[in-house]
């Protein structure tokens, strides 16, 4: 499953959000899909691994099945990632 939270971080003129997936695989597909450069990633390969993603790319996650949540929810993804990688 995909995840685009509901932040809303100034860059430049844009507000900015996250995009989290369960896999990597499922993070790239999506990032594929909406048109993001794969080398945007944010932190690879780690449990919070994310793109920042503009509002309108956001929309357009959604249209492709990202599952909108709050920033609270996206951190409870995270944490269940972390306690699912191998240490």
């Amino acid at each position: 499953m995909v995840y685009v939270d509901d932040a809303r971080h100034p860059l430049g003129q844009m507000l900015m959000c996250h995009m989290l997936a369960d896999t990597t695989d499922e993070l790239l597909a999506m990032a594929d899909a909406i048109g993001l450069q794969r080398r945007w990633i944010q932190k690879p390969g780690a449990p919070d691994e994310h793109f920042d993603v503009s509002r309108s790319k956001r929309l357009e996650a959604i249209r492709h099945g990202a599952r909108e949540v709050s920033s609270r929810d996206l951190v409870a993804v995270i944490r269940r990632k972390r306690a699912l990688t191998p240490k």
